[in-house]
């Protein structure tokens, strides 16, 4: 069997404990689950590609009129399948599989189709192929949501980090996130790009785009976790205007640009 890099570190790493970190990881699931209940109601038929181990499959169990999720890694799907029985989930499956190539799912099939993972872990080319595959299994008129990492949102959480920043910002990590477009550390597992990127490669599918959030502007994780209650509110109302602020979007973490086909 050819050796993936990104199934390799999703055996090392426990994706299942990265929604329930500190204050500063739950960021990201915070703004991003606000989304899915603008967009998302019990009418609606949802595909996730890059599922995970479930995290937002469970959250929209009660929410949607059915889920499906689809993970490269076969240990997640063994994860999430393990909660759908545990929970006793009927209108939730899981299966693993490829977002590049979806042979199992017929055209026009999902009222709504999350790919909330792919865009981490694939260059520009290998992206397109989500695209085109995404909008093929989506119905007319139905919505796409794109999660990605942002090459300027990635780069200023690592130089102003009070844990990092004496590592960043550097020259050779410059040439890497904004020539290369890939992690300093994991160059084989984590890709980078920019809202204007996205936006582009969604158009020329012909999809249309509908609004564009950032989700995680934790700029400082150790600061914004080591902040009192009352601080953290005033950081929260900052968070919220930015997450409306589609000029904001390239300078988070992780964004989610939404498209309707």
């Amino acid at each position: 069997m050819k050796h993936n890099p990104i199934i390799s570190n999703y055996d090392h790493f426990e994706e299942e404990q990265r929604a329930f970190g500190s204050r500063a990881d739950q960021i990201e699931f915070i703004y991003t689950k606000r989304l899915l209940d603008f967009y998302i109601d019990s009418s609606k038929t949802v595909l996730e590609l890059g599922c995970g181990t479930g995290y937002y499959g469970l959250y929209l169990s009660e929410k949607c009129k059915s889920y499906q999720g689809i993970d490269l890694v076969p240990k997640h799907i063994k994860q999430f399948q393990k909660k759908i029985v545990d929970h006793q989930l009927p209108n939730v499956q899981a299966a693993v599989g490829d977002a590049t190539h979806l042979p199992e799912i017929q055209e026009n099939t999902y009222d709504i189709v999350l790919v909330f993972g792919p865009m981490y872990h694939l260059q520009p080319n290998e992206r397109k192929k989500v695209i085109a595959e995404s909008k093929r299994v989506c119905k007319e008129g139905g919505l796409i949501l794109f999660a990605y990492i942002n090459k300027v949102g990635a780069y200023l959480r690592a130089c102003f980090d009070d844990d990092m920043k004496v590592n960043y910002p550097n020259a050779a990590t410059n040439h890497s996130v904004f020539v290369e477009g890939i992690d300093d550390h994991l160059p084989d597992v984590f890709y980078f790009t920019m809202p204007e990127e996205m936006v582009q490669d969604a158009t020329d599918e012909g999809l249309t785009v509908v609004r564009n959030a950032g989700v995680d502007f934790s700029f400082n994780p150790t600061g914004i976790n080591s902040m009192d209650e009352g601080k953290y509110a005033v950081w929260t109302e900052i968070m919220d205007y930015m997450y409306n602020s589609s000029s904001c979007a390239g300078t988070s973490n992780h964004a989610v640009l939404v498209c309707r086909k």
